[in-house]
Formats: C-alpha cells, structure tokens, sequence
C-alpha cells in the first residue's frame, strides 16, 4: 500500500496514526517532494475508474487562489492531470493506493471497508 501524504497536513496525520495503529503495512510518500506525475495520475484513475474531480483538493488555498473550480471546467483530461501533477498541494490527500481501490482524503469508516476487502 501507498500512503501519499503532506506531513503538515492534520487529516494526512490521523489517516497515518489510522494505519499505524491497525498494523497496515504502507510506504509513505510526501506529495510535496515526490508529487505524482501525470502518468501516475492517468494510471490510478483508469485502474480505480475514479473521476479527476476526486483528484483536487478543493478545500486548499492554491486551488481557491486560483480559481480552479471555473477554470477546469474548459480544461482537457491531459490538461487537469498536467495543473495536478504541478503542485501536490493541488491535489486531495492523503491518498491511500491499495491493490483494490484509490481512497482520497481521510474518512474511518470508508478505509476500514477497504481495508477488510484486501
């Protein structure tokens, strides 16, 4: 499993502590200094069929700063997955990539589910 994370990130720490606790075995990536690519990006949303707007971090200052919610409407796919692939803080985190599912952000209940599955 692959937890991409933003160590400042309040809801990055308790999805950690969530893993750490329940003896789920992960790597860690910060999505700062190792920001997925546009390839990686691709990849997980054919793999998981997970729309792109899960993708953005709709809550953070850059995005809002640079009102991203009307500019990616007249954006192409390749278009949002180049601005994403940008600058991590674009992106929604923590992400948790496992062989079944991509999950974004950090909700208990929906990652307990997925875990079980695995």
């Amino acid at each position: 499993m692959l937890l991409i994370e933003y160590p400042k990130c309040s809801t990055c720490k308790k999805a950690k502590k969530y893993l750490e606790e329940n003896n789920i075995k992960f790597t860690d990536r910060n999505i700062i200094t190792e920001t997925p690519t546009k390839e990686e990006l691709k990849e997980w949303l054919n793999k998981y069929d997970i729309s792109i707007n899960k993708l953005y971090n709709t809550s953070g200052m850059k995005y809002r700063e640079s009102n991203l919610k009307e500019k990616r409407q007249t954006l192409s796919l390749d278009e949002q997955l180049s601005l994403l692939s940008s600058d991590g803080m674009l992106i929604k985190r923590p992400i948790l990539i496992t062989e079944k599912a991509m999950l974004t952000g950090f909700r208990e209940q929906e990652w307990k589910k997925v875990l079980e599955e695995e």
